[in-house]
């Protein structure tokens, strides 16, 4: 695995990462993010459906917490999760949690971490989380980690106590990953914890970047209570610490704007888990990320006759951001235009509006299954808009196209 930067533009480091997989075949551009799955299918959507979809990641990602429980199993199988799950050609990273999910907190020692399926919780020792590892097979995957930092007002104690778990976590994997034959041409990255406290998150990225690891995982920063600011100015240091030749996959961040400003802050890769919250609250994503819009949008913005973007509110929908619309609202149900217009989706070019609010609200699978394409197509569509805005040197109109829907948010 090579990264090869091609430039960088404020902050953010456009770049390929290179030699993925155990052939060596595969890359993946950078900034970009990881293709999410939920026991290692991607929500709503078989493989045939998802592959209709154009630039796909050639990452999938795993989770220890959703394949724990199967461990059995997939050591009987012998093959892997990648064949198992009938996955097309794909580079596999294992992570410890889903991100979607939230876990309940308070279940880490000093020799142990917990994860949550199905039948409740799972405490792994470093053995047993790289017997998972062997049994999942996958090319790249984080090392155990104490992860239960990001709480508001977690004591300085509790974030030293995380990073030193954190690092004798990696130096047990390390260990144990040198003398796996399974593993022996998987890459582990190690994680970078510290809560909201610059000397501790300085300290771990530095002991980490010391060991032996192929890339790096920043853990903690998903909350709310952490403000957007605090969280860019942590991961800027941090990423200071790291060498420039090795990747950097953030966790828990996936809104566009909170994407936006990690990459600023030197972050390569992000997970796709937000389209899958989207779909799950019955909504699309909307928001503009075009920096040239066609002729006739074009000549309305010139003469100053755009209309304001409209504010939607959830109405009760949990959780929803102004990068989305409520599609379950009953302003739809005799709205004959697609998702977004000018998107290339199979929903957006065979369904409307309407259609789709019948669905959700008649509770009919197909619903999720148009939604999942369109979010998820909408979502890649966006990073390849970044990555075109920082080669062309035009991120801040990116931005700016990005942001507008925030206004007032």
């Amino acid at each position: 695995m090579k990264l090869q930067l091609s430039r960088v533009v404020q902050g953010c480091r456009l770049g390929v990462l290179t030699g993925l997989g155990k052939s060596g075949q595969h890359s993946l551009e950078l900034p970009g993010c990881l293709l999410y799955t939920r026991c290692a299918t991607v929500p709503h959507l078989t493989q045939d459906t998802l592959h209709t979809l154009r630039d796909l990641p050639s990452v999938t990602q795993v989770s220890v917490d959703s394949l724990a429980e199967h461990q059995e199993v997939l050591e009987e199988f012998k093959e892997g999760v990648r064949n198992f799950a009938g996955l097309h050609d794909t580079v596999l990273f294992s992570s410890l949690h889903d991100s979607a999910n939230t876990s309940p907190a308070g279940h880490v020692t000093n020799k142990t971490v917990s994860v949550w399926g199905s039948g409740g919780r799972i405490e792994l020792t470093a053995d047993r989380f790289m017997a998972i590892q062997e049994a999942i097979q996958p090319d790249c995957y984080q090392s155990m980690a104490d992860g239960e930092t990001w709480q508001a007002n977690t004591s300085r104690k509790r974030v030293r106590k995380a990073v030193d778990r954190t690092l004798a976590h990696l130096d047990e994997c390390l260990v144990l990953h040198q003398k796996s034959q399974e593993l022996k041409q998987a890459e582990i990255f190690g994680v970078v914890e510290g809560g909201d406290i610059m000397e501790e998150r300085l300290r771990s990225a530095r002991e980490t970047a010391k060991r032996p690891v192929g890339g790096f995982v920043l853990d903690g920063f998903h909350s709310a209570a952490m403000d957007q600011d605090v969280r860019a100015q942590l991961i800027r240091a941090t990423s200071a610490e790291l060498p420039q030749e090795k990747p950097r996959l953030v966790l828990g961040i996936g809104r566009p704007d909170e994407v936006i400003s990690c990459a600023e802050a030197g972050v390569d890769l992000f997970e796709s888990f937000f389209p899958f919250q989207v779909t799950e609250r019955g909504c699309a994503l909307s928001f503009d990320y075009t920096i040239d819009p066609d002729p006739e949008t074009a000549v309305l913005e010139l003469n100053g006759e755009m209309p304001a973007v409209k504010k939607l509110n959830g109405n009760g929908v949990t959780n929803m951001t102004p990068f989305e619309m409520n599609l379950k609202d009953k302003r739809y149900q005799d709205d004959f235009r697609p998702l977004v217009e000018g998107c290339g989706c199979y929903c957006c070019k065979k369904h409307m509006r309407a259609y789709v609010h019948h669905l959700l609200v008649t509770n009919e699978l197909l619903g999720g299954v148009l939604l999942m394409l369109h979010n998820m197509a909408h979502y890649l569509g966006f990073f390849k808009a970044l990555r075109e805005a920082i080669a062309s040197e035009r991120l801040q109109d990116f931005k700016n196209r990005v942001l507008q829907c925030r206004e007032g948010d």
